[in-house]
């Protein structure tokens, strides 16, 4: 039996995991978004391109499975990033009915812009944390994250519409991180 201070009816919010991981992850998906916004990609963008970076030429098909994605939501993400200029599908060389889905020169350009804007994100949210304390937080985060049935490395926003801003990145527009 708990006693009243500990009972859920008497907790103030400050004092529950469930409530203060939801308020630093709306906050951090904001302050991420904006930060993104400059280069032209929102976060379930940076994401899949991420992705792509470690497995060009898998075809549509096969990064829907690998990340957990609906294929019509995967096709729409994959438009958003070729209006941009940031991917191109090319013809499968071992099966005709498959688009092989490519970086652009633009993204190669982009992903090492934005992923310093990712550690500097992180650096900024962690700053009160020491080396070991980071470490932890980082594994109690993944045991947690395992828990929960969520696919490691893939962000449940990736599978959400894509930002519905269409104009084509320009490499020379995109702020030095």
């Amino acid at each position: 039996m708990s006693d009243d201070s500990t009972s859920g009816a008497h907790r103030p919010l400050v004092g529950r995991a469930n409530f203060l991981l939801s308020q630093l992850g709306f906050h951090i998906a904001q302050t991420f978004a904006a930060r993104l916004a400059p280069l032209g990609i929102a976060p379930n963008h940076f994401g899949l391109l991420m992705h792509l970076g470690r497995g060009e030429g898998s075809t549509q098909q096969q990064l829907a499975d690998v990340l957990g994605i609906h294929r019509k939501v995967m096709v729409g993400l994959l438009d958003d990033l070729e209006e941009r200029g940031l991917v191109e599908r090319r013809r499968h060389p071992h099966d005709r009915r498959a688009h092989a889905v490519h970086l652009t020169d633009a993204a190669r350009e982009l992903l090492p812009r934005a992923s310093r804007v990712a550690d500097q994100h992180e650096d900024e949210i962690l700053a009160p944390l020491d080396a070991a304390e980071r470490e932890q937080l980082v594994a109690v985060l993944q045991r947690l994250a395992e828990h929960s049935g969520n696919l490691a490395g893939v962000h449940p926003g990736l599978s959400q519409a894509a930002a519905r801003s269409r104009r084509p990145v320009d490499p020379s527009d995109m702020p030095d991180a």
